[in-house]
């Protein structure tokens, strides 16, 4: 395994990133010095190997500057989603104890409502700033440039769903490693071994970089001293035309992205030279057999599909001859065993439906929440994500459904528990339940079923005001997209919402 450092010796003019639209560029040479000067910033911080910072950044160079000399100081950063509210991203920032949160400056106006809610937090600006004591770009710049004393490998620490709607970091011991370590290590064995990404290899990105498939895998690319190509956003005639332009031969989708691209006219998609594509990944979200079959028969067996979690507890690897052989599998194991167990954690044969758990040895934890910790293992080292499905008699598992209610949409987790809260409060509101039905482009969509207060009227006008004061109130990706309103909402005896009864209406 080789580490940016390496190449940077051998080969420092060699262009590690580069941003597909302003063709922005950073050197391998370039990376080294600026990652090695952002870590002794961060030691001047006094924020030590173990500790934590947090990034909120658009796809750019700075970004990944920033995350390169946390890899190599020890520290664990956090990457927030630039969708999120200034109370959503303080509750991140609070929550995962940040010593220093460097923000873009296209987000430098959220700068006080931060400030305000973590006072204890060191916040600077990277990009333009007017404020001397802010500016991050400045306060790194005359510092050396060789490596840190006390230099050892940092990891990501990334949210996933809480139990109470809140988002938990996924936060693993910090250990002393040298920095060639990649964590997790199953990036490894998916990118090196499965799909031999190398020095030759050109990764291209179309996804926000503070999501962990593509921030890892990137990453990863770079490691193995190849180039990774980051788009701002992600368009489908563009990216078509950036694999042809760069002759890409790895790159990473959500099954969202395969619905664009197909849905281009025919002699667009077949105007672009795909050819030095090796692989496709892709992830995040169940991909419609329908979908998978045209890809296939457009560009060929070379889409890699695998089913992981930030939690990075496991993973199972799917080949397109895997996936034509099993139609709908999400793959093998590539460490350890696929275990499914019952209600009772009982394993059960092959074929039949329970419970999901990877027994692979890897142990993580939920960051200050033991209950949900506890509730994902089934004993050390074997733990689940919260789905459900089978393995057939060779292995490979089939995901039937979420054992949670998890919303993903384009390839993104969006959890209903926060959005019903919120519309409880509304005066106008007696009872309500949110999940994710099906969309054709984006895999799912928010909704929201409703019960009135006595006296107020359902109608279009009172659906449209309470989108809006979702929207007013959290990121837009959490607000529903569509409101229906019901007498009643099906509750046990006991006052626990039924709510599989209302999803089933939609998804049957």
């Amino acid at each position: 395994m080789k580490h940016p450092s390496y190449t940077a010796k051998t080969d420092p003019d060699k262009i590690a990133y580069e941003m597909a639209g302003s063709g922005e560029t950073l050197s391998f040479g370039q990376l080294d010095k600026r990652s090695n000067q952002a870590a002794h910033g961060f030691r001047k911080l006094q924020v030590e190997a173990g500790e934590n910072i947090a990034l909120l950044f658009e796809n750019c160079l700075d970004f990944v500057v920033l995350t390169w000399a946390a890899q190599r100081s020890g520290v664990f950063y956090t990457a927030i989603s630039c969708h999120l509210t200034a109370n959503e991203i303080s509750y991140i920032v609070g929550d995962c104890a940040a010593k220093v949160l460097v923000l873009s400056s296209k987000y430098a106006e959220l700068f006080p409502a931060i400030q305000s809610a973590c006072p204890d937090v060191r916040i600077f600006v990277s990009g333009k700033c007017d404020d001397p004591e802010m500016d991050w770009n400045a306060f790194v710049r005359d510092m050396p440039s060789d490596p840190i004393q006390d230099e050892t490998v940092g990891a990501d620490l990334l949210y996933s769903s809480g139990t109470t709607g809140r988002p938990k970091g996924v936060v693993r011991e910090f250990t002393r490693q040298p920095i060639e370590t990649v964590i997790p290590p199953l990036m490894t064995v998916l990118c090196e071994t499965m799909a031999n990404m190398n020095e030759q290899s050109v990764y291209l990105s179309p996804a926000p970089l503070y999501h962990a498939a593509p921030l890892r895998t990137s990453m990863m690319a770079v490691m193995l001293g190849g180039k990774s190509i980051i788009m701002e956003r992600f368009d489908a005639s563009e990216m078509l035309r950036l694999i042809g332009r760069h002759r890409v031969t790895h790159t990473q989708v959500v099954p969202t992205m395969f619905v664009r691209m197909l849905r281009l006219p025919r002699a667009e998609r077949e105007a672009y030279d795909l050819s030095s594509l090796k692989v496709i990944f892709h992830a995040a979200a169940p991909c419609p057999q329908e979908i998978k079959r045209q890809m296939l028969d457009w560009v060929g067996p070379i889409l890699i599909e695998y089913y992981a979690g930030s939690e990075a507890n496991g993973v199972t690897v799917s080949t397109s001859d895997d996936w034509l052989k099993y139609p709908g599998t999400v793959g093998r194991s590539l460490i350890g065993d696929i275990l499914v167990v019952d209600e009772n954690g009982r394993a059960l044969p092959a074929g039949e439906i329970g419970d999901v758990y990877f027994d692979s040895g890897i142990e993580f934890s939920y960051r200050a929440d033991p209950d949900k910790t506890a509730k994902a293992y089934l004993r050390p080292g074997c733990s689940t994500l919260g789905d459900v499905g089978h393995v057939n008699e060779e292995g490979f598992l089939f995901l039937t459904d979420r054992a949670s209610y998890t919303i993903i949409s384009g390839g993104v987790n969006i959890y209903p528990q926060e959005t019903e809260d919120l519309l409880a409060c509304h005066p106008d509101v007696a009872d309500v339940a949110v999940f994710g039905v099906p969309n054709e482009e984006m895999g799912e969509e928010v909704k929201a079923v409703v019960q009135l207060e006595d006296g107020v009227a359902p109608s279009a006008a009172k659906s449209e005001e309470l989108m809006e004061y979702c929207r007013s109130h959290l990121s837009r990706i959490k607000a529903p997209k569509s409101i229906d309103f019901r007498t009643d909402l099906p509750r046990t005896p006991t006052g626990k919402l039924t709510k599989r009864k209302l999803k089933d209406e939609y998804w049957n």
